[in-house]
């Protein structure tokens, strides 16, 4: 069992990893997408500077691949190897370690993304319902201020506040410090991009794209 749970572990930080935007970038536009836009190797900057079609597709895996990472221990769970409570912990060991793969990918130097949509991945895996309540207050917030760090931000606020009031009946504590450890570790990696939203001087994208006047 202890081999068998290294072995996941590993899988675990190898699928998130995988550098999605950079090797896209690479194959469908010969570019290296760290050396565009913001820098950052993940779906927004690819959004911005590669177009929807190729911002889609790097969301989509990106997530994906969080999802399937947190999901590994639902396998245990149906084979009876662990109760579900442990198997909700695993969730969250192994969700937690694609998403530093995704931050410090192996395949890449070791510099990665911000992980905000592997971490998606990995809420919609452990908690369906609370996910898709963020992802509203996502979109909401991107609508109103055009600033995808922000609404990021909020939403990734939002979930363990979820769990505390118990939005969706009574939830796992583990859970709770999460959430909580999530939305922490969703600022300090837009920090950068706070300072930027209080000089004015934040990148903006448009969830409705603007009609250009003539």
């Amino acid at each position: 069992m202890i081999l068998i749970l290294i072995g996941l572990c590993l899988l675990s930080y190898i699928l998130g990893s995988i550098p999605t935007a950079i090797w896209y970038g690479e194959a469908y536009h010969g570019v290296d997408i760290r050396t565009l836009g913001s820098g950052n190797a993940g779906a927004t900057n690819t959004f911005r500077v590669l177009g929807k079609k190729a911002g889609s597709i790097v969301l989509f895996v990106d997530a994906f691949k969080g999802f399937l990472a947190t999901s590994l221990s639902t396998f245990l769970f149906y084979l009876h190897l662990i109760d579900w409570q442990t198997c909700v912990s695993l969730k969250i060991v192994f969700g937690f370690l694609a998403v530093l793969g995704h931050l410090l990918p192996v395949f890449c130097d070791f510099k990665g993304g911000k992980g905000v949509a592997t971490l998606m991945g990995m809420v919609l895996a452990l908690h369906p319902e609370a996910a898709l309540v963020s992802i509203a207050v996502f979109l909401l917030v991107f609508y109103l201020s055009n600033y995808v760090s922000l609404g990021s931000m909020v939403a990734s606020l939002v979930f363990p506040f979820l769990m505390v009031f118990k939005v969706f009946g009574d939830e796992f504590p583990i859970l709770i410090y999460f959430g909580f450890i999530v939305a922490f570790l969703v600022i300090f990696m837009h920090r950068k991009n706070i300072a930027r939203i209080l000089q004015g001087t934040e990148n903006r994208m448009y969830l409705i794209p603007r009609k250009k006047q003539s």
